[in-house]
């Protein structure tokens, strides 16, 4: 039985075996931690010594997108056969299990607004639970005492969009007060992502989570459009699997294939607020679409928006989310 179908029948904790330069543990259901055991130990103290790396890489956040699912699933394959040799601290998370199971977005909420304590704000269900679950099993995981002895994090959240995209795959980078780390950016830009994307407040996404609460580098990484299990061409993300082998290995990034990278920065949120709520613009936009300025692309009961330089793209439309959540981001593209 292969790897997928033991995660989603929830067989692949006694079914896995690693070998023995591999220490694994479950911390919860679909959350495996792995610490490589031929490896100097490194504390804080050590500043003359290279910095240990500790890595955290999700998938299934929302059911619904299975191509990061599907690419875990190989690395963990490949890890347990001894074919990826593991030379960071590793952190592999399976999200949303119960909505992959269902091929849903979610059971009751949307997971991905829930991280930092805000599944307290949401009526006890699979994600608030699910969100309670992962933020302590993140905590467990950074408490470890080579996890502790690193100096360098990174947690990369992958997901897949539900619409077409004018960039197919790019990087949500959250909102935070300290710089970037520039390694990190170059590391993106290296993956050969089409373009990157600032947040410009907090929220309640998974790689904010870690980004605030432990000082990661984190990102949401957007690698193409959302499909079923077993619908998914891995050939199309085969930049960001190699990308994923090469820093789980300790590897160097490779060299950028792509046209320039692009860069954006988010400069307003369209919160849907009222039943009358509508978005003045086809179903099919693709995200990073450049509007007119002066253009009204939505309005509800004593609030609309109009499109205002720089501020002219538009990502994530959806006017079918729920009362209270994220319709759209208005974006500015940066020079």
């Amino acid at each position: 039985m292969d790897l997928l179908t033991l995660l989603l029948e929830n067989k692949i904790e006694n079914n896995l075996v690693f070998p023995p330069t591999i220490q694994s543990s479950w911390l919860a259901e679909g959350v495996l931690q792995l610490l490589p055991q031929k490896r100097p130990q490194v504390t804080r103290a050590s500043s003359q010594e290279k910095s240990v790396d500790t890595l955290i890489i999700s998938a299934g956040i929302h059911g619904n997108e299975t191509a990061p699912v599907e690419i875990l699933i190989q690395l963990l394959s490949q890890l347990a056969q001894g074919k990826l040799p593991l030379q960071h601290n590793l952190l592999l998370v399976f999200g949303n299990l119960p909505a992959m199971r269902a091929g849903q977005r979610y059971i009751d909420y949307d997971l991905n607004r829930m991280f930092g304590g805000r599944y307290q704000n949401f009526p006890l269900g699979n994600e608030s639970k699910r969100a309670m679950e992962l933020e302590s099993a993140i905590q467990r995981f950074f408490h470890e005492t080579a996890v502790m002895a690193s100096t360098q994090y990174r947690h990369l959240d992958l997901h897949t969009a539900i619409r077409g995209s004018c960039h197919e795959q790019f990087a949500l980078l959250p909102y935070q007060a300290r710089e970037y780390a520039a390694d990190f950016l170059q590391w993106l830009e290296d993956s050969d992502l089409d373009a990157l994307v600032f947040h410009n407040t907090a929220g309640g996404t998974f790689s904010h989570f870690t980004s605030e609460h432990y000082n990661v580098d984190s990102c949401t990484l957007e690698i193409g459009k959302a499909l079923p299990f077993g619908q998914n061409d891995l050939t199309r993300f085969s930049n960001i699997t190699t990308a994923l082998q090469d820093l789980i290995a300790g590897l160097p990034s490779g060299k950028r294939v792509k046209a320039a990278f692009k860069r954006y920065r988010v400069v307003d949120a369209i919160i849907k607020q009222h039943d009358s709520f509508q978005l003045n613009i086809p179903e099919d936009t693709k995200n990073f679409t450049e509007l007119p300025q002066g253009f009204d692309i939505a309005h509800q009961q004593y609030q609309s928006w109009k499109i205002e330089s720089p501020a002219n793209f538009i990502l994530f439309p959806n006017a079918h989310v729920a009362v209270g959540l994220r319709a759209g981001l208005l974006l500015e593209k940066l020079t």
